[in-house]
């Protein structure tokens, strides 16, 4: 009898947490992908780049340039590399400029959505509450793990096909270990 006591809650614990961590465990699988691939791309801004024509350039200000690419003439800063280049810095642009050709490179940048918003909290950018957030989350997949072992019984549970399962999410982080260090 307690034995069947012990196994309700087993499955009690095991849905309900499985419940509370699925958007959860979505976030941090959005995020993991997109943070194990940094290497081929950004996961938090998308860059762009355009090229532009206005012809020489030359003694324009920065102004006088913006609104030849019909953009509008305010802008952050400026910065001369040398003699020939002028960029312009806007909200989310840089604009190179070479002056004697006018040929002008624009580089816009701008969050990712959602992606960002999953790495973000991945990472712990947040801190503060968030990290007892996620604190607890790991301590859930942790239960959902041990709670999952024992719910299913006989040759398909753990003390049959599972063990072997089981053992090979152990032996697998184990040997990229070993591979690796």
């Amino acid at each position: 009898m307690a034995k069947n006591r012990l196994r309700k809650w087993i499955r009690v614990i095991h849905r309900d947490l499985g419940y509370l961590c699925a958007g959860l465990t979505l976030v941090y699988a959005i995020s993991g992908v997109a943070v194990n691939h940094v290497q081929d791309w950004n996961p938090n801004v998308k860059i762009e780049r355009f090229v532009h024509e206005i012809g020489p350039a030359a003694g324009l200000s920065a102004e006088e340039v913006l609104q030849r690419l019909g953009q509008p003439p305010t802008h952050k800063s400026t910065f001369r590399p040398n003699r020939r280049t002028l960029q312009v810095f806007t909200d989310g642009s840089t604009f190179t400029v070479d002056l004697p050709t006018g040929q002008v490179q624009q580089e816009t940048s701008s969050t990712r959505p959602l992606v960002y918003e999953t790495n973000f909290l991945h990472l712990n950018h947040a801190k503060k509450a968030w990290t007892w957030i996620a604190d607890l989350f790991a301590i859930s997949l942790a239960l959902l793990a041990i709670t999952g072992l024992f719910m299913i019984k006989g040759r398909k549970g753990l003390s049959g096909r599972g063990k072997w399962f089981a053992g090979a999410g152990v032996a697998l982080p184990l040997f990229f270990l070993w591979l690796y260090l």
